[in-house]
Order: C-alpha cells, then sequence, then structure tokens
C-alpha cells in the first residue's frame, strides 16, 4: 500500500497602499504601505492556507472564508490558519514542510524570516525547521517591482497520520 503523502500549491496577490499596517507571516512589517484585503491581508498566510487546503482536496481559502463574509472583514489571518490547521488535521493530514517565497520590492524581508517563522510554527503546531520562507524582489518589473502589490507562492507537502 503507498503512503497518502500530497503536495499543495498557494499563490496570492494583494495590492499594496500607503498609510496601510503591513503584516506578513503573522507579525506587521513597519513599512509606508500596507496590504490591502477583506482580512488583514497577509499574502503569506493565505498561501499557505491555500496551499494546506488543496494538498487536503478542501478546496480554496475563499470557499471556507468568504470575502463576502463580514464576520472574516480585518480578521487575524493567522485565526484563518488555525482553522485549516483543524480543518487537514479532521481529515487525517499532518504538515511534512512548507516552502513559501515573498515577491516584493521593498522593504527587505530577510531580517523578519526568523520572527515568522516563529510565529507560524507556533499557530501550526509544527517545527521551525518544517517551514522555509524565502523573498525575492522582481528586479523593480510589473506590479511588484513598482511597488503597488505583494505576491507569493507556497509548496506544502501534507501526509496522513
Amino acid at each position: 500500500m503507498k503512503p497518502n503523502i500530497r503536495v499543495g500549491y498557494g499563490y496570492d496577490v494583494h495590492r499594496l497602499e500607503d498609510e496601510e499596517e503591513f503584516w506578513l507571516g503573522g507579525i506587521k512589517i513597519p513599512h509606508t504601505k500596507g496590504a490591502i484585503g477583506h482580512s488583514d491581508a497577509d499574502v503569506l498566510i493565505h498561501v499557505i492556507c491555500d496551499a494546506l487546503l488543496g494538498a487536503a482536496n478542501l478546496r480554496d481559502i475563499g470557499f471556507h472564508f468568504s470575502d463576502q463574509d463580514p464576520a472574516f472583514k480585518g480578521i487575524d489571518s493567522k485565526i484563518l490558519l488555525e482553522q485549516v490547521m483543524t480543518l487537514i488535521r479532521e481529515k487525517g493530514f499532518d504538515i511534512g514542510n512548507i516552502d513559501a517565497t515573498i515577491c516584493l520590492q521593498a522593504p527587505k524581508i530577510s531580517p523578519n524570516i526568523p520572527e515568522m517563522m516563529k510565529v507560524l510554527s507556533g499557530v501550526m503546531k509544527i517545527s521551525e525547521e518544517d517551514i522555509s520562507i524565502k523573498a525575492t524582489t522582481t528586479e523593480k518589473l510589473g506590479f511588484v517591482g513598482s511597488e503597488k502589490g505583494v505576491s507569493a507562492h507556497a509548496v506544502v507537502l501534507i501526509y496522513q497520520i
């Protein structure tokens, strides 16, 4: 019998605007711009949620947490991630590892990655060693390069427990 191992992928984009809070990986990042969305617009948590839900064949983040539902207006994305973890564990899965990339021209994210890993591992109740977060610019190209938006990608591996 083959082991039940699955891979999921997530991608998300949020517009950046002046004078807004910027939440990324569960922490507030000091910056002159912040991401806009129905929740706190934490693009990193959103791609992790989507990747986990996809791997477990549980649809996507919008299906579970509609941007039309006022209950999720301004919600802390860590709460959404906790709920996603409950869903995948109820279905009999746990996380093998997460590999995520944040695409952002500014500010530099690298100094914040250790704190993001600590916060995310606490929310998901997994080891920091199972979370990889990388950051890149787009060399000033496109909406990310012109600092109009932020995007992120995530790949997760889950396994049947």
